[in-house]
């Protein structure tokens, strides 16, 4: 027998469950995906919100990018705290308490953020940040108590899909909601932001009420004993406590690496979709307040389902070709994704992207080029891999970790992006949102190759990967800093320089 199908026998064994078990883990997953999609509406409500935000309060694109950067530092801290948690009371429980506290926030933003302070919309949205932080932990959690090793990469990308809807629902719904509308006596005025934290609460509530009766936390709870085989540790029960599951995390040499990827993945993932609805009207010339264009509805619409087809291929090649190995794939990835950025930061620079017709599509097209290569590794890097380094037991803290890096590093991207865009507005301006991209991607390419050498024993290699890879990032930061302050000194002086010229009669 050759080994070609000695692996394909291993892999129908590895898949043979009993009768009504497949049916059941779908009701599971589908209900724990659609609790989790609707965080994503009462996440991604936010960018949809920022142009009136904007408009209304005179926010500069470093304010809208901070408000994000509370956000995502509250998340990545949630996520360490809350999967630490999760692992003890549960995934369900998890990602109840997070429906609850979202629900909660998001009411409070729409209806009490008429202060117009930037310090309470960046207050609420963080707060919102730590509270979501449960959904995650608790998703990878229930998932990893459901599926084999061989299977997590595929059903992650599958799950994706699931998560994404939640994107695309609110894609669908916002202009909807920023046109206006009317229900009996209840008017909406055109370009009311704030009804978009008001409407998808509603949804939330709704799905967090199918979780709590059709959602089991593992086959075990749901009259399947035994049906799945965890790597990690196969006992009885889903959760451990508080210091088994931090020990063994964080003494987990897999997870650190998997987190400075991924951290990547946060920085390239969430600046371009917080920042694109900005880049649609300064670049592209979009109204995005009140009549956003068809093409950029359907542009944000279809990002997230082309993302969920880059996932599911992603987590197919990993299960089958690598046996659940995820980091081969992660790395050609990663590096695709960094050659997609420089390319589009290229024809921006060119100036073929713009507000004609063929630059429209050129703006549009990589948005979408850019998304189904961060979302790849977004499925297998921060879905696959928890579950598979900590099992059905420590999952949950093991996401947590490798997660918060992922907001982490969109903190850092955010923060840097948002300075930047608004000190070369009146030059580069939007063509160092992709410069900066490209380095992250770039990084999280490096970081899967040095894991890739560790894993072959290459010790001598890694070590000069990840030497060589500091050193670039620590030049990068180094020099980039020192040309910021130049531009922000030079943009200060201009006012002083212009004015003399300015108050001189006309001849």
């Amino acid at each position: 027998m050759t080994m070609a199908v000695e692996s394909k026998m291993e892999w129908k064994e590895s898949h043979r469950h009993p009768p009504g078990f497949r049916a059941r883990r779908g009701i599971n997953w589908f209900t724990v995906g659609l609790m989790y999609a609707m965080y994503y509406m009462c996440r991604y409500n936010f960018r949809f919100a920022a142009p009136g935000m904007r408009e209304e309060f005179g926010f500069t694109i470093t304010q809208i990018s901070d408000i994000w950067v509370w956000f995502s530092v509250a998340y990545g801290t949630g996520q360490l705290v809350n999967g630490l948690f999760c692992d003890r009371i549960g995934g369900k429980a998890s990602m109840l308490i997070g429906a609850i506290g979202t629900i909660t926030v998001n009411l409070v933003y729409g209806f009490g953020s008429f202060a117009g302070n930037f310090a309470t919309f960046a207050g609420l949205w963080l707060l919102n940040g730590y509270i979501q932080a449960a959904g995650t932990p608790g998703m990878v959690k229930i998932n990893a108590a459901w599926f084999n090793r061989e299977e997590r990469g595929v059903f992650a990308g599958i799950f994706g899909f699931m998560i994404q809807s939640g994107q695309v629902m609110i894609s669908r719904l916002a202009p909807v909601l920023l046109a206006g509308f009317t229900i009996g006596a209840f008017v909406v005025d055109p370009g009311s932001w704030r009804i978009l934290f008001i409407v998808p609460p509603v949804f939330v509530a709704i799905v967090a009420v199918l979780l709590y009766f059709f959602a089991a936390q593992s086959p075990d709870e749901a009259g399947y004993p035994g049906t799945i085989h965890d790597d990690v540790d196969n006992s009885a029960g889903t959760t451990v406590p508080v210091k088994e599951a931090f020990k063994f995390v964080f003494s987990n040499p897999l997870v650190w690496f998997y987190a400075v990827a991924y951290g990547c993945t946060g920085a390239v993932r969430h600046s371009s979709d917080q920042l694109s609805i900005l880049y649609f009207e300064d670049v592209l010339g979009f109204n995005m307040k009140t009549n956003i264009p068809g093409i950029a509805v359907n542009t944000l619409a279809l990002i997230p389902l082309v993302a969920v087809a880059g996932s599911v291929l992603s987590g197919w090649v990993s299960d089958r070709f690598f046996r659940g190995h995820r980091y081969p794939v992660a790395m050609v990835l990663y590096f695709m994704e960094s050659i997609v950025i420089a390319t589009a930061a290229t024809v921006l620079a060119l100036g073929m992207v713009g507000p004609t017709t063929g630059g429209i599509l050129l703006g549009c097209l990589f948005l979408v080029l850019i998304a189904i290569t961060a979302n790849s590794t977004h499925s297998i890097v921060g879905a696959a891999a928890p579950m598979d380094i900590g099992g059905k037991k420590m999952a949950g803290f093991a996401s947590g970790v490798i997660d918060s890096f992922q907001y982490y590093g969109s903190a850092l991207s955010l923060f840097i992006t948002g300075r930047v865009l608004d000190a070369t507005k009146d030059t580069y301006g939007w063509n160092f949102w992709f410069i900066i991209m490209t380095g992250f991607a770039a990084t999280g390419g490096f970081a899967m190759l040095a894991l890739l050498l560790r894993q072959k024993g290459k010790q001598a290699a890694m070590k000069l990967v990840v030497f060589a890879l500091a050193a670039a990032i620590l030049f990068g930061l180094t020099f980039g800093t020192y040309k910021y302050r130049q531009i922000v000194k030079e943009n200060a002086a201009k006012p002083a320089a212009e004015a003399p010229a300015a108050a001189a009669p006309a001849k």
